[in-house]
């Protein structure tokens, strides 16, 4: 990409939220970029004097965390550190007319939608030459591709639609050609990612075409891992595991949040699908992809949740072993359909249950990764962090999923390079292991 000469502004752009976000910035980046101003992703240095902050108001922990970053950068504007701050991101498209009002010295507030607005106001166009590419700002060797924005589902808990709008596809060719991009880039693992992956294609193809994706992704000479994440379990197209069984580089991983293990509990929540269902679907993605990877998230404290309703939930986990799980506590989200419904479940009985499936879970991922212990696996070498390089197998995705410890001090790795580790040690959530002697590109 020319970028050229960089104008008077030096701008800094801070990520709050998921990884769709962080995607969404990353494009943000490629347009300033590409329109020749100097711009940083969370830089430390201090001397921006624009700071763009895309939020996130997903849930009450994440909307706070995206106004106390607003209201840091506004008091840093005020004592004259920056000369321009704007914010733009799921909080500012939810509640930009409120925020207005209670801190109006954000220079302009921008929806999810209005990435050529915001652009205005460097006096820079939207380059339409410039889709597909992009900087990214995670390890060079992996990379988030978003496969669509949006979602039409009705979940009662979930405020995703009102910021982000219906579900949207983005066509194959595009996301083939982004794809490859990365991977000339550098990029090694491709971890796909939407609200709803399962639903892609549908309003394109009138068809869910995922597994075609995969298809034409898993072909790119160089892509050695393509990872899937939020997968709707309601709808869910089974021939996406026929793909993942007959391509090595289609990872057997697969993110699929199933939020309860009530079925009174899944249809307050609107999932359309009941547990005796979902089970059904555990055991054939068990059974056509073995030795699978299964990460979901649950909820705890939903409006009507009971005791025995939690106790399904426990014994959901308990009998399903997931590899992978995390769990929220409800947020009353308004202008959600669960918001009409009595928050009845007391915080700290949300954040004891939730405690609780994480006790359980503990347990099930300490006896999981102790019998790895002996074998060989390959390993991800992300990073270096103390005295440990640090990897990920292909069991794991990135910040949210376990991590292979190896002594750097007895060994050297390289950052993106897979390497075979041997297991010598597991605890509850990391491996811990020792070069088995071989290092591949």
């Amino acid at each position: 990409m020319k970028t050229g000469a960089r104008n008077k502004d030096k701008v800094n752009v801070i990520t709050l939220g998921c990884a769709k976000n962080l995607v969404d910035s990353e494009v943000m980046i490629t347009q300033l970029k590409g329109n020749k101003i100097d711009v940083q992703h969370e830089s430390s240095s201090g001397d921006a004097n624009v700071v763009i902050i895309n939020t996130c108001g997903f849930i009450e922990n994440a909307k706070q965390e995206s106004i106390d970053t607003i209201l840091q950068y506004a008091e840093a504007k005020d004592a004259g550190q920056i000369d321009k701050l704007y914010v733009t991101g799921c909080l500012s498209h939810r509640y930009r007319d409120d925020l207005e009002k209670e801190i109006p010295n954000v220079d302009a507030y921008f929806g999810t939608m209005e990435l050529p607005l915001l652009l205005k106001k460097f006096n820079a166009d939207y380059k339409h030459e410039l889709i597909g590419e992009r900087i990214t700002s995670t390890a060079r060797h992996y990379a988030y591709l978003k496969i669509s924005e949006g979602c039409d589902r009705p979940c009662s808990f979930c405020a995703i639609p009102l910021m982000r709008g219906k579900h949207r596809s983005k066509p194959i060719e595009e996301l083939e050609a982004e794809a490859r991009y990365l991977v000339a880039q550098g990029v090694k693992e491709l971890l796909l990612i939407a609200q709803d992956s399962t639903y892609y294609g549908l309003d394109l193809y009138q068809k869910r075409n995922l597994a075609e994706l995969l298809a034409r992704l898993s072909d790119i000479e160089g892509l050695t891992w393509i990872r899937l994440h939020y997968a709707f379990p309601t709808g869910f197209p089974e021939d996406v595991l026929e793909m993942m069984a007959e391509r090595p580089n289609i990872c057997n991983y697969l993110d699929i949040p199933l939020q309860h293990g009530s079925t009174r509990m899944l249809q307050l929540m609107r999932r359309g699908i009941t547990r005796e269902r979902t089970e059904g679907l555990i055991e054939r993605i068990r059974d056509k992809v073995p030795g699978i990877t299964l990460r979901t998230t649950l909820i705890a404290g939903h409006p009507g949740e009971t005791e025995e309703d939690f106790g399904q939930m426990m014994d959901f986990v308990a009998k399903q072993r997931f590899e992978r799980l995390g769990i929220f506590t409800y947020s009353h989200e308004e202008q959600t359909h669960s918001y009409s419904m009595l928050d009845d479940v007391p915080s700290h009985i949300k954040q004891e249950r939730a405690d609780a499936v994480m006790e359980l879970q503990e347990g099930i991922s300490t006896e999981i990764n102790r019998s790895k212990i002996g074998q060989t696996l390959k390993v991800l070498i992300d990073r270096k962090e103390g005295t440990n390089f640090i990897g990920r197998t292909e069991a794991d995705s990135p910040e949210v999923d376990n991590e292979v410890l190896i002594d750097a001090s007895a060994t050297y790795l390289r950052m993106g390079d897979f390497a075979d580790i041997k297991i010598v040690q597991a605890r509850a959530f990391d491996l811990i292991g020792i070069p088995s002697g071989n290092q591949l590109d």
